[in-house]
């Protein structure tokens, strides 16, 4: 019985050595790090005009120009850049002695995509996030060439209702809520980043679409679209020649954000 015990033990003792043995000769797990890195630069090449109510840099639009059939003009470079702004056309209108306030039309696409409010487009691709400031002027009153009453003389150009639109999700610029432009050129604020904002492409539009009837060139009745956030106001007491009569805008970017 002794010997029986004895046997037993010594062999539970054997394979208890063997098992120890198997843990101590399977291979420890592996571990090895590597690294990943990508690097941006500024980029300093133009960026295409967006649709103002769906801002995606990736679907371009081809707007028209109503001021000029071969424009828009190009934007300026970047990496800091105005890609586009709406020239304003308040359409063709009687002659009145009565005050009138008359509204621009709706911005148009050469592809005949759905009329949009006017705009104005910057984009910062520089990477620094340091803000940025847009204003604009007017260069001179409404003027008409060869013609008795050349001058609207005491009209007044408004842009209200503004909202900024982007796909970026840095924090957006802000915009002037009215900006009454001064026919003596003196500048007016549009948009301005903070630092630490206005990072990607950002579009000011004003208004909404609104159909409305005007008169054509004929003096018959025609529907058109247009922005009533951008007025021109005109004296009646103000002499009116049957002409077109016309200014400029000149749209400043800078690099310094306002305070």
């Amino acid at each position: 019985m002794k010997k029986v015990s004895l046997m037993t033990v010594a062999t539970l003792a054997a394979l208890s050595l063997s098992t120890i043995g198997g843990v101590v000769s399977h291979a420890a797990d592996a571990e090895y790090d590597s690294n990943g890195v990508v690097e941006f630069i500024p980029n300093p090449d133009p960026t295409k005009p967006v649709d103002p109510t769906d801002p995606d840099p990736t679907n371009p639009v081809d707007p028209v120009d109503p001021t000029d059939p071969t424009g828009p003009n190009p934007g300026t470079d970047g990496p800091l850049s105005i890609d586009y702004a709406s020239s304003l056309d308040f359409g063709v209108n009687k002659i009145t002695n009565k005050d009138e306030v008359y509204y621009a039309r709706a911005q148009q696409f050469k592809d005949n995509r759905a009329a949009t409010p006017n705009y104005v487009q910057v984009s910062d691709n520089r990477g620094n996030n340091a803000g940025w400031t847009l204003k604009v002027k007017q260069n001179g009153q409404f003027k008409a060439a060869s013609t008795l009453n050349d001058t609207l003389t005491g009209s007044a150009v408004k842009l209200s209702s503004p909202t900024v639109a982007s796909n970026s999700t840095a924090v957006h610029p802000t915009a002037a809520a009215t900006i009454e432009l001064d026919p003596a050129g003196t500048e007016s604020l549009v948009m301005s980043a903070k630092k630490d904002q206005g990072a990607g492409t950002y579009v000011d539009r004003w208004g909404t679409v609104e159909t409305v009837k005007e008169s054509d060139k004929d003096g018959n009745e025609v529907d058109a679209d247009v922005t009533k956030a951008i007025t021109l106001s005109v004296p009646g007491s103000t002499p009116k020649d049957a002409v077109k009569y016309s200014t400029s805008l000149t749209w400043s970017l800078s690099d310094v954000p306002v305070n």
